[in-house]
């Protein structure tokens, strides 16, 4: 019987309680082999790692099938597209049971959760009061510090025209959000950026699969905010329409434009005699 890559997936699943990157279980294979492969007399050294090795005794014999499955013929290399198949296998099989766990991947890697549907009896068993809903406000500025990062709160009382007070300190204190540092601009205001909880929050793995904006680009938003945040300076003579004085450039056009007004013509006076006497 082939080896059961998916049954060994599920168990090192349920044994963690961190979320389980392809590198974390690529190097519990690497372990496997490691192991085998060591000396008696090494495994017994002072230098060996604090880890518990079975006894000889306890060596398990794997003749049987179910131990093939586990143990016989297990890949030196797992690949992680070979990974992340057996995942999709996994988590697949969870919601087509309808069970009560199932199989997510987030920013940090693999973890198996409650389903939501039994949300409220973990609440109840950790004594944890009803979820909280962010407001109208706060999920604005959320939005501004997912899409802006780094944001500073300037930037974001710009963008929506009201402060930003309430809102920050709501999302600091849920650690959606949190301080990634100080922008190079006069006072060295503070910058925020989203966490990783925040990924959770919103169901994606990166960034990156935030949905794209369509109404204005990064570019047009930088000049609107610079233009916005830019104190109102006094108009120049120019665009006044003012003449300039010399070496500030090429003085507007100031001359005099005349117009011509055409009048009726006067009738002609023979014109009218004659048909004055015709008449």
């Amino acid at each position: 019987m082939a080896f059961n890559l998916k049954k060994v997936l599920r168990a090192l699943l349920f044994s963690s309680s961190q979320p389980l990157s392809i590198k974390d279980i690529q190097t519990a294979f690497t372990r496997f082999h490691e192991v085998g492969t060591k000396p008696a007399m090494e495994l017994e050294s002072a230098d060996a790692p604090a880890e518990p090795i079975l006894e000889e005794s306890d060596e398990i014999d794997i003749t049987d099938d179910e131990d093939l499955e586990l143990y016989g013929e297990v890949p030196s290399l797992v690949t992680a597209a070979q990974i992340r198949e057996a995942m999709d296998k996994l988590s697949n099989e969870l919601r087509s049971a309808d069970d009560s766990l199932l199989l997510i991947e987030g920013s940090n890697g693999y973890r198996l959760v409650t389903h939501p549907r039994f949300a409220r009896w973990v609440r109840i068993l950790r004594n944890d009061p009803p979820p909280l809903k962010l407001s109208r406000s706060a999920l604005e500025t959320l939005s501004i510090v997912a899409y802006r990062q780094p944001v500073t709160r300037a930037e974001i009382e710009t963008i929506r025209g009201v402060s930003a007070d309430a809102g920050i300190n709501k999302l600091l204190e849920r650690e959606l959000i949190y301080i990634v540092g100080r922008a190079d601009l006069p006072g060295r205001p503070i910058q925020y950026g989203t966490t990783d909880q925040f990924l959770e929050f919103s169901g994606v793995k990166s960034l990156d699969e935030l949905p794209a904006s369509d109404v204005l680009s990064s570019r047009q938003i930088d000049e609107w905010l610079q233009t916005a945040m830019s104190p109102n300076l006094p108009s120049a003579d120019a665009e006044m329409g003012l003449p300039l004085e010399e070496g500030e450039g090429d003085t507007p056009n100031l001359e005099a434009v005349s117009v011509e007004h055409t009048t009726a013509a006067e009738p002609d006076t023979e014109s009218v005699e004659e048909e004055n006497k015709v008449s």
